[in-house]
């Protein structure tokens, strides 16, 4: 039986010596997450980023785990984000 896939909608903010790095690349890779982006803010200090997140759930927590760890500031978001 085929797993379950789910999205979750989540806002990541990025410190400045994370803006360059391929975070989020690395995270969807590793694993095995669509990552579908929303809204993206870069600055030369910070980066926010809102993405839509499929995958199984359990490797989207292990996913946001992954980003925490890195220093990355991870918030659900509730709802449609509108374009």
């Amino acid at each position: 039986m085929p797993k379950k896939k789910v999205k979750k909608m989540v806002k990541l903010v990025f410190p400045e010596i994370l803006i360059k790095e391929p975070v989020t690349f690395k995270m969807a890779k590793r694993y095995n997450i669509i990552p579908n982006i929303r809204r993206a803010k870069v600055t030369e200090t910070t980066g926010e980023l809102v993405l839509e997140l499929e995958g199984e759930e359990k490797n989207i927590e292990k996913g946001i785990k992954y980003l925490l760890k890195l220093g990355v500031d991870v918030e659900p978001i509730e709802g449609d984000i509108l374009d």
